[in-house]
């Protein structure tokens, strides 16, 4: 077995989550799920304490019995909703509101409660939003302190700021990411090791000032958990476009789509056909939607829906860290064409593993390209998925969180 075997045996790892990591149709519950259930089957004892919020509700009986490689899990009903008085309140105080709302008495007590009565080796902190329990995490444990930052957080809000229109919602977002990254930043000296999605990611934290252990650790996923359909090929091309669509980076893209680049795309291909995936679809975007554009709302299968097309669109400008649905996407045999953030973290080459564009005329040459050569689509299509398997193979990322874990833990 080997000596990082044997420790992994015994090492105790608590996992924090903003967000219960089920079902699997979102970048966050993805990431998450994957490197636990890999650290599992290399022999780590893993437990979960999770926020199951209003926004992202989970119904635990619903919970398959095949979802089984955390030891044990906690989930805590926290109420994140939006409001306009809490978002008042923040702002008056200067603090951050994206951080207020996963701020739970009802978490902080139940984690205590793991804390004094079971002993961990490693917490590991799901995004930056969680940094705020460090203290009580000291406070009652000797437990060394993960945080895998799935993205730069401020980035992303500065990124939506940027290319957000209204100027009082820009203001308003500048604000608040000001207290944001003023968190992010503050709180780096407070891990034992940075977990970061991406090696560009873990360079934006060193600038700022993070001097401790780190490993770069993208999203893995297991590749036989996606099958590439492939009936889609037989068939005229269509897009696909999935992601939880109450994420203004996703709202974003969708709308840039739909503004820029398809109407003179439609004009030239009338019969091309754009489905859209993902819950809570804002009504002001949902009035795009046209014969040939169609919004689904949040669909049971993420796998299933990206089979039934051969093309994944995935249009982002805002954000940091790896897409997820690229990775999916990539994984299941699809061409899939983004823009330069879209691409960030996955060192894949633009013509023969994915399609990357910059400007709305780039966009509509990329899909004219996939329509009119299917020969090429198809090399694409076998290329990208091999990528995948060779380069984001989640049990062998997991085997390098681990055996970072295991240097600073023998360290004392």
């Amino acid at each position: 077995m080997g000596f990082l075997s044997t420790f992994a045996t015994l090492m105790k790892i608590l996992i924090l989550a903003k967000k219960f990591p089920y079902p699997l149709r979102e970048g966050e519950p993805i990431a998450i799920t994957y490197l636990s259930r890999s650290l599992h089957e290399l022999g780590a004892s893993l437990t979960l304490l999770a926020m199951n919020t209003t926004k992202a509700f989970f119904p635990m009986e619903k919970l398959p019995a095949t979802y089984d490689h955390f030891e044990q899990i906690h989930s805590v009903t926290v109420d994140n909703r939006i409001s306009i008085l809490g978002a008042l309140k923040s702002l008056i105080h200067g603090d951050s509101y994206i951080l207020s709302r996963f701020n739970s008495p009802e978490f902080a007590a139940r984690l205590k409660n793991l804390l004094t009565t079971q002993a961990f080796d490693i917490v590991q902190i799901e995004t930056p939003y969680l940094a705020q329990y460090i203290p009580l995490i000291r406070q009652y444990s000797q437990a060394k302190i993960a945080m895998r930052s799935h993205n730069v957080e401020h980035e992303i809000w500065q990124r939506v700021a940027r290319n957000t229109r209204s100027f009082l919602k820009k203001w308003y977002l500048r604000q608040q990411n000001a207290s944001l990254k003023k968190f992010e930043i503050d709180s780096l000296e407070l891990y034992d090791i940075l977990v970061a999605i991406t090696q560009r990611d873990l360079g934006v934290f060193k600038k700022l000032g993070y001097r401790h252990a780190s490993v770069v650790a993208p999203v893995g996923i297991h590749a036989e958990d996606y099958r590439p359909g492939l009936s889609a090929f037989s068939h005229e091309p269509s897009l696909a476009f999935i992601g939880a669509l109450d994420w203004m980076p996703n709202q974003e893209g969708v709308a840039w789509l739909l503004d820029e680049v398809w109407p003179a795309l439609g004009v030239e291909f009338p019969t091309l056909r754009l489905e859209i995936a993902g819950k809570n679809t804002p009504g002001w975007l949902r009035k795009k939607q046209t014969g040939a554009v169609i919004f689904l709302g949040e669909v049971e299968s993420a796998v299933d829906f990206i089979n039934s097309h051969q093309i994944l669109v995935a249009p982002l400008f805002s954000g940091s860290g790896i897409k997820v649905k690229v990775l999916e996407g990539m994984a299941l045999g699809r061409v899939v064409i983004t823009t330069p953030i879209g691409a960030e973290g996955i060192p894949a080459t633009h013509g023969e593993h994915f399609l990357i564009t910059k400007t709305p005329a780039e966009f509509h040459h990329a899909v004219k390209f996939c329509i009119e050569n299917p020969v090429r689509v198809l090399q694409i299509s076998t290329k990208a998925r091999q990528f995948i398997k060779d380069h984001f193979d989640s049990r062998a990322i997991a085997t390098r969180v681990l055996d970072s874990y295991k240097k600073i833990t023998s360290a004392g």
